[in-house]
């Protein structure tokens, strides 16, 4: 899954590190690749737990 998703962005990031002017800058971008993923798993785990409750 993260294969897919990783290849659906076509976004690379080691250029953007490579071309990054100071290390705040490469500290944002890996946050910033990170955080749709969290994102989404965090969405997931929220209608999880919804509908575990949901049938108890």
């Amino acid at each position: 899954m993260l294969l897919l998703t990783l290849s659906l962005q076509q976004i690379n990031i080691e250029e953007k590190i490579q071309n990054a002017p100071n290390k705040g800058y490469e500290i944002g971008v890996f946050i910033g690749s990170m955080l749709p993923f969290v994102v989404l798993v965090l969405i997931a785990y929220l209608i999880y737990r919804y509908n575990q409750k949901k049938n108890q």
